[in-house]
């Protein structure tokens, strides 16, 4: 028959294993208490790890189109303050062609707006050629340089690209960075011509300086097209500002997914700060309690209850 005993190594082994173990876990606690997080390493809950992931992934995804949606808001805010610029200039140009209008006007006053229309048409000019937030063309579509240059002869030229680089802003939507110069410049004139307003008021004053038999005409004339010019304008400056509300409308969904994003990695990763709390404080108790039953239980002999 088997006598089955308890030896004095075995009982010391069990409790300095038991002991160990609470000790452990007290660590563990502690650990989760300091950083913060719930996952030490991925064996722990291995689907909550790789959720954890794909959420910081998607975070990484996140924070690469809030660059390129700022980027680009930046961009078609800068396109809009620009084109708010070019119609104040353009309703000056108007003003000035409706007095050179007058026929009350001698030919040295004609002279006098035609002068300051140039003054207009190189500020069209440099508007036109205004800058990004990298320093590019605004204007300009993907060139990297001007979008408009000076001819021989003093016309704007465009040397741009025929679009604007588009950036991605997440779930597989783009947005144009900006419009390009002839979307918000040309439009088809009275004859049937393509034209742009820069031409409009470049004739204009070459017209009042002595290049037309009829200055007066030229500048009735004139009304019209820069009238279509400001239309042509206005539409530009629409389109921009829509893209500027659309920009709106997809940072206020990132911003909710980031959101719930952040919730589900605090309830799949995060510490629960109360209750990780009261299983330490238990723990430490079970660990003190054990560390006094083990001291009072190895202090026993069985000699001390022989008489």
């Amino acid at each position: 028959m088997p006598i089955v005993s308890t030896s004095t190594s075995a009982f010391y082994e069990r409790a300095r294993a038991s002991m160990k173990d609470l000790r452990s876990q007290a660590e563990t606690l502690q650990a989760q208490l300091g950083s913060g997080e719930k996952l030490t390493r991925a064996s722990d809950d291995p689907v909550a790890a790789a959720r954890l992931r794909t959420l910081s992934r998607l975070e990484s995804l996140s924070s690469i189109d809030t660059t390129n949606a700022d980027r680009a808001n930046a961009d078609l805010s800068l396109a809009d303050s620009a084109i708010s610029n070019m119609a104040t200039t353009i309703i000056r140009a108007q003003e000035l062609a409706t007095q050179a209008a007058s026929s009350t006007l001698t030919d040295q006053q004609r002279a006098g707006i035609g002068a300051e229309l140039d003054q207009i048409h190189d500020d069209l000019i440099s508007l036109a050629n205004s800058r990004d937030s990298n320093g590019h063309a605004l204007f300009g579509g993907e060139s990297a340089g001007n979008a408009y240059s000076v001819d021989a002869s003093g016309n704007a030229v465009y040397i741009g690209t025929n679009s604007t680089g588009d950036l991605p802003i997440g779930d597989g939507q783009t947005v144009a960075r900006s419009i390009t110069g002839p979307q918000i410049f040309s439009f088809t004139d009275a004859s049937g011509n393509t034209t742009d307003v820069m031409a409009t008021v470049k004739a204009l004053s070459d017209a009042l300086k002595g290049g037309s038999t009829d200055p007066a005409g030229a500048a009735a004339d004139a009304l019209e097209s820069l009238k279509q010019g400001i239309d042509t304008l206005t539409t530009g400056q629409t389109v921009v500002g829509t893209r500027l509300a659309w920009l709106d409308v997809v940072s206020e969904r990132r911003s909710t997914l980031t959101e719930l994003r952040t919730t589900e990695e605090a309830s799949l990763g995060g510490t629960d700060i109360a209750s990780t709390v009261a299983q330490l404080q238990q723990t430490l108790t079970v660990l003190e309690a054990s560390q006094a039953s083990f001291t009072k239980l190895s202090g026993l002999s069985l000699f001390d209850n022989l008489r």
